[in-house]
């Protein structure tokens, strides 16, 4: 109760909304979730009155290894349809959101057990959810995060998970509720560093064009590598990476097209672009920028720096950069980071610090730097599709 006290008022104080796992790994001698321990964390959770979302166990793919005892897809969705009818007689939880089967990467086996689940409960879930990891975290070296097929391994596997759940729920909404850039807990001096950001941005751009709507960091301090605050809470690399698109980023997604970019493959030959360009509508949230607005987010992994011209209705409007680059002397591996050139820290332990644009005039080429990413307010464009929420 006291642990769970505590993680309740963290979430309520950050202004988040907390999705509590229960413990799937207790079993019944017919295989049956015995959810005797789970009622009493419910009904504790419901005398606090504490606004809770619920789910249901973590990577089911490894029951076997983890507990010596397997679960298929439709004994898994028999146990969220008992989830369910556990939680509506309680009033607190009566209509509370249900997240799950929350599997692992979408290998074939993977893929067999998330049929059956949705065959049995693809109904039940507000939303389906799965993890993704990019690189085995023992092996990984700072060039694996600039590897471009590494970085489309995801568009695959949405589309796979799309695939079966379009069959049983069409429309239902997924999530990628964990993405670690390495697994194993992650590797330090790297999956804490600038470099891992590349494959985090260009994680969010390519699930928000697939449609992917939420996706949930692993994790925020203390376990392993992969987190965004180191152990004295200072931001890592990827927390102010997380921070501007939080600030910049709103959730309306735009096609872009990129002329000169995309070369005709030869036979044989995949064409994997090193400079990623997303587009969004600029966040309303932003009192900085009027609606109409639009911001780009730019990956760069040439080695040269790269020239982007901003054609159209886009050529002569004024342009904000904000340019993250490594700072101090470990390159890529560095654990800080600057803004337009200046060191990013907290003022004090309570105060972010302002994170100021650099204004760029109208109908300037934009030049991204070799190894970089940033994001690029176009001001006042008065996109059609961004006036409105």
């Amino acid at each position: 109760a006291r642990s769970l006290d505590k993680l309740y008022n963290f979430a309520d104080c950050s202004g988040l909304h907390l999705i509590f796992a229960l413990n799937a790994l207790r079993r019944n001698p017919n295989n049956s979730w015995n959810s005797s321990s789970a009622l009493g964390l419910v009904k504790y959770s419901a005398s606090k009155k504490y606004n809770i979302s619920w789910e249901l166990g973590n990577e089911p793919n490894n029951y076997r290894t983890m507990n010596g005892r397997a679960v298929n897809g439709s004994q898994l969705g028999k146990d969220y349809i008992q989830l369910k009818s556990l939680l509506q007689p309680i009033r607190t939880y009566s209509r509370a959101s249900l997240y799950g089967p929350n599997i692992g990467r979408p290998r074939k086996n993977v893929i067999a057990l998330l049929d059956g689940f949705m065959k049995v409960a693809g109904s039940t879930v507000d939303a389906v959810t799965w993890q993704h990891y990019y690189i085995d975290g023992r092996v990984v070296k700072v060039m694996d995060f600039l590897k471009t097929r590494l970085l489309d391994t995801l568009s695959d596997q949405i589309r796979k998970i799309q695939k079966v759940v379009n069959t049983y729920t069409p429309g239902k909404k997924i999530w990628l509720e964990g993405v670690v850039t390495t697994s194993a807990g992650g590797t330090n001096n790297l999956s804490d560093s600038y470099a891992a950001g590349f494959l985090w941005l260009n994680t969010l751009g390519m699930l928000a064009n697939q449609g992917i709507d939420v996706v949930i960091r692993h994790s925020f301090f203390d376990h392993g590598y992969n987190h965004l605050v180191d152990q004295n809470f200072n931001p890592l690399p990827d927390y102010w990476l997380s921070l501007l698109y939080k600030r910049l980023i709103g959730p309306k997604v735009l096609a872009v097209h990129v002329a000169g970019l995309q070369r005709k493959p030869r036979p044989g030959r995949v064409i994997r672009d090193k400079l990623r360009i997303y587009a969004h509508c600029t966040s309303h949230h932003n009192h900085n920028y009027v609606r109409g607005s639009i911001t780009l987010y730019i990956i760069n992994l040439h080695r040269s720096r790269k020239k982007i011209k901003l054609a159209g209705t886009l050529r002569d409007k004024i342009v904000h950069q904000y340019l993250l680059q490594p700072y101090g002397q470990d390159g890529l591996q560095s654990k800080s980071v600057q803004l337009n050139g200046q060191p990013l820290m907290m003022v004090d332990d309570g105060t972010l610090p302002d994170l100021k644009p650099r204004p760029l005039r109208a109908g300037r080429t934009l030049v991204i730097p070799p190894v970089t990413m940033g994001f690029y307010v176009v001001k006042n464009v008065n996109a059609l599709a961004c006036r409105y929420r």
